[in-house]
């Protein structure tokens, strides 16, 4: 079982998340996303890959942030996303709709990488990525061969 995130030097980023219903999003990052459960009560802690989901009521403005009040996201307005990036975005497709995901689309071809995007119980959106290593790879030989141009072009003369 993966030890609550607590780091001992340096920094360890994790994803905050309000839920309306703790324990359905807690199962969804856990039975449907191949997560394991660190905590199951309030806040719940999900370890997902190489990072944690923690799952809290929303409330309104505490002490140290006094302005602030927490709520589960407008499903159509959103100011940031949960960003996955896997090595076979099909094969993560058809699992998680096994499981009972629903995604917007299925994976969409957008050149230097594949996606499409899910929600979570409580209308957090979640990007699936899969970058296009061919596509990646042209780009970089791409750019080599303008810097060699570039750096042929630009020397100083005696």
């Amino acid at each position: 079982m993966p030890t609550f995130p607590a780091p001992e030097t340096g920094i360890l980023l994790t994803h905050f998340i309000v839920s309306e219903d703790i324990a359905r999003s807690r199962d969804f990052y856990a039975d449907v996303l191949g997560g394991e459960v660190v905590s199951a009560c309030e806040p719940a802690i999900v370890a997902l890959a190489n990072s944690w989901i923690i799952m809290n009521t929303g409330g309104g403005p505490t002490d140290d942030k006094p302005t602030v009040t927490l709520t589960a996201p407008d499903p159509n307005t959103i100011s940031s996303f949960l960003n996955i990036r896997v090595a076979n975005i099909q094969e993560v497709y058809d699992d998680w709709s096994s499981k009972g995901a629903q995604f917007l689309t299925p994976p969409i071809d957008r050149g230097a990488e594949l996606r499409c995007y899910l929600r979570d119980p409580d209308g957090h959106l979640i990007e699936v990525g899969q970058a296009n290593l061919a596509v990646l790879e042209e780009l970089r030989s791409r750019r080599s061969a303008d810097a060699a141009v570039d750096s042929g072009t630009n020397e100083a003369t005696p």
